[in-house]
């Protein structure tokens, strides 16, 4: 597939336009200008680079790509050790955040609810970041825990009350802390996100509102996967998922 054709498929697909983001979303290292292999995964990192390499991809898509808002721009260090491998090898690097936490479908948020068994009823906060959703029966938070664990390998932190039953779940994969307290404040009888900081544990204690990190990594897992999926079975390119371990 042209280079150029994937690039605006993809953008189009994700609405990529429409976000207000961090880094640059979409085409972000230029590489060969036909498609056949795509490694997908959740960082460019070196290892996943060498991945694709191995594999002979024509490109790599990520979450987590490059030219983060207020980064050293210079390219030196182990910058440059992880771009002159991609530029050595041709390799195309496609990279899209928010835009893929977002989507309905193929996003991380989409992908984390089907984990945890919820109905999405409606999304708010910046840029409809934030979800809510319905259990088909209330549980114990320690058991909706022990549920992601079950699916995703990762056994997740919950702190407040474990054993208050919850129906109304909030979630918003990766980093989202800072969003716990809208939740509460929105009605969320339980908020899952992938990472967890200080003050998050005093706030579940003292508002009643459990918490669940579940991980960062292992939240924003979902996105590449299901867009590995679409890229074999909608355009017929050979995309494979390759999960470089991280235990964040």
């Amino acid at each position: 597939m042209d280079r150029t054709q994937l690039q605006r498929h993809l953008d189009e697909l994700l609405e990529a336009a429409r976000f207000k983001d961090y880094c640059p979303n979409g085409l972000q290292v230029e590489g060969a200008a036909d498609v056949l292999r795509v490694v997908c995964g959740v960082t460019a990192s070196l290892a996943l680079i060498e991945a694709a390499i191995e594999r002979r991809a024509q490109a790599i898509l990520v979450h987590h790509g490059w030219f983060w808002r207020g980064e050293d721009v210079r390219i030196v260090g182990l910058r440059r050790a992880r771009i002159s491998r991609l530029l050595a090898h041709d390799i195309n690097l496609f990279a899209y955040h928010l835009p893929l936490d977002a989507h309905a479908e193929l996003g991380n948020n989409a992908g984390l609810g089907r984990a945890l068994g919820l109905r999405p009823t409606r999304m708010s906060g910046e840029q409809g970041l934030l979800w809510f959703g319905e259990l088909d029966a209330p549980m114990p938070a320690h058991a909706l825990a022990a549920r992601f664990g079950e699916v995703s390998g990762r056994q997740p932190l919950l702190v407040g009350d474990g054993g208050r039953e919850v129906r109304c779940v909030a979630w918003c994969t990766g980093g989202a802390q800072g969003m716990f307290e809208q939740a509460i404040d929105a009605g969320a009888e339980l908020y899952v996100s992938g990472e967890i900081s200080e003050q998050t544990t005093h706030l579940a204690r003292e508002s009643g509102v459990p918490y669940i990190a579940a991980g960062h990594h292992a939240t924003e897992r979902y996105g590449v996967q299901a867009l590995a999926a679409y890229l074999t079975q909608t355009l017929r390119l050979q995309a494979e998922f390759v999960d470089i371990d991280n235990p964040v």
